[in-house]
């Protein structure tokens, strides 16, 4: 099994949404109110073919986005 909460898409929602970068604590409060859905793998790597990236880290979502977002934005 592998956790895929689709966290970049989220992110990259709430930042436009926002209208600015979104801080640490924002990151956090948006990871922890997050879907999660476990799945199997070839489900997961079917998931992250179709989306063209993977996905980040929830553990460390913090940096994790701010490596992605740069070449999101």
């Amino acid at each position: 099994m592998k956790i895929g909460a689709h966290l970049v898409a989220t992110l990259l929602h709430h930042e436009q949404e926002k209208g600015s970068p979104l801080t640490e604590a924002e990151v956090i409060a948006i990871r922890d109110q997050a879907p999660c859905v476990m799945s199997p793998r070839d489900a997961f790597e079917k998931a992250r073919e179709s989306r063209g990236y993977d996905d980040i880290d929830p553990e460390d979502c913090w940096n994790g986005w701010q490596v992605v977002r740069k070449g999101l934005l």
